[in-house]
């Protein structure tokens, strides 16, 4: 159920774009985005289809993951593996007769990007690449990508293998989702069961260590030709975790273009960009009358504080509106939905639901007070049990008389 949520979650996956600048990046094609707000930062060319080198493996990762029952499966790695590996892509170093589990295979292909344990997964897992490669188009479908079909299971250069940032973005948020595949992607070193030592790519390209790389959560890094550098990453600014898309920084000698992209990006947004509280959950936006109750209105408050990620707040582009029921009464339950606060800040739109969150208690001097047309059969009721017992007084003082 919660997977089948996701997918419709990245199926309607708002990409609405805040107007947040950068300062010139040497990627071609950029992508910030912002999970818990579920909006773009920050994009160019992020629909342009193109070659996603090894950024593929976030693809055939999940998808091998989806399709394992048993990560302690014991795999030996044959030649017929490591023959479909080209010369010149990224391994993991994998060995004819080495046996690893299929979880070591996982950090294999995602850490050091090792082309011969994305092919090892895809044989064991569906005894040919070919095969595996079909798997990983049906996760596209139905993940709704118009603009991504793969080839195989590396992002080796190939014609009709591609996608853009755009989708890239759409692949890791919902792999995301998956406890195991969101381990893998934070961690930096792993020991397989056969000794061997795997290491993620961004030490690799920060060979001299030169580079403070703390503040890059998790990543997929990536180099072909036709991609140019390029990185998946999950990067910490300040207290909140962001996105970031790059492709097509050319590769110059041993520049680790990628990772200096990504951490332009985390040092400009902590210098210059803050969260600016725009509406608290204390803030009172309105108060409508109570009828027939206890208490005599109730006040309209979003559930949590609205904060806006900018560099310069302009009180004057805010605008707050409540649209909803403009009276209550006892009859409205609590848990009920009794309205929406619509918060516009520099064109962009922010719609929170108003749930009633206080139990209205009835009271019945209110309720004639504000219902005096309910009285009038007890006014009648009583007038004629007056005149009555007068009746049958006057009859008594007669009788008397007489």
């Amino acid at each position: 159920m919660k997977k089948i949520c996701w997918l419709l979650l990245i199926l309607l996956l708002p990409l609405k774009v805040l107007g947040l600048t950068l300062p010139e990046l040497h990627s071609k094609n950029v992508l910030l985005y912002d999970p818990k707000d579920e909006k773009v930062l920050y994009e160019i060319g992020s629909d342009e289809v193109i070659n996603i080198a090894s950024l593929t493996k976030i693809m055939t990762t999940i998808t091998a993951i989806e399709n394992i029952d048993d990560l302690n499966k014991e795999v030996e790695i044959t030649e017929a593996m490591l023959k479909e590996v080209p010369s010149d892509a990224s391994v993991a170093e994998l060995k004819v007769g080495d046996k690893v589990t299929m979880l070591d295979l996982l950090y294999a292909s995602m850490l050091p990007s090792g082309a011969d344990a994305t092919t090892a997964l895809a044989h064991t897992i569906s005894g040919n690449t070919p095969a595996f490669v079909e798997l990983m188009n049906e996760n596209a479908s139905k993940l709704g990508l118009t603009k991504t079909h793969f080839v195989n299971v590396t992002g080796y250069d190939v014609d009709n293998h591609y996608s853009t940032p755009k989708e890239v973005l759409k692949i890791l948020l919902y792999a995301l989702q998956n406890d195991l595949f969101k381990s893998i992607y934070e961690t930096k070193e792993y020991t397989l069961t056969n000794g061997l030592v795997v290491k993620s790519t961004i030490n690799y390209y920060n060979q001299n260590n030169t580079l403070d790389t703390s503040s890059i959560i998790g990543s997929k890094t990536g180099y072909t030709d036709d991609a140019g550098l390029c990185m998946a990453s999950l990067i910490k600014v300040k207290d909140r975790e962001l996105i970031l898309i790059t492709l097509g920084a050319k590769r110059i000698w041993s520049s680790p273009y990628n990772i200096i992209d990504a951490l332009t990006v985390i040092d400009y947004l902590n210098n210059n960009y803050k969260d600016v509280l725009i509406t608290s959950k204390n803030d009172v936006i309105k108060e409508i009358p109570v009828e027939d109750s206890k208490i005599k209105s109730y006040k309209i408050k979003v559930n949590d504080d609205i904060y806006y990620y900018t560099d310069e707040f302009k009180e004057d582009e805010l605008k707050i509106e409540y649209e909803g029921k403009e009276k209550l009464s006892y009859r409205n339950k609590l848990g009920e939905k009794i309205g929406t606060v619509k918060i516009t800040y520099e064109g962009e739109d922010i719609t929170k639901d108003i749930i009633l969150n206080e139990k209205i208690e009835p009271s019945l001097l209110e309720f004639v007070k504000n219902n005096p047309v309910y009285l009038m059969p007890f006014g009648i009721c009583l007038i004629l049990i007056i005149f009555c017992l007068f009746y049958q007084k006057m009859n008594k003082k007669k009788r008397k008389l007489t």
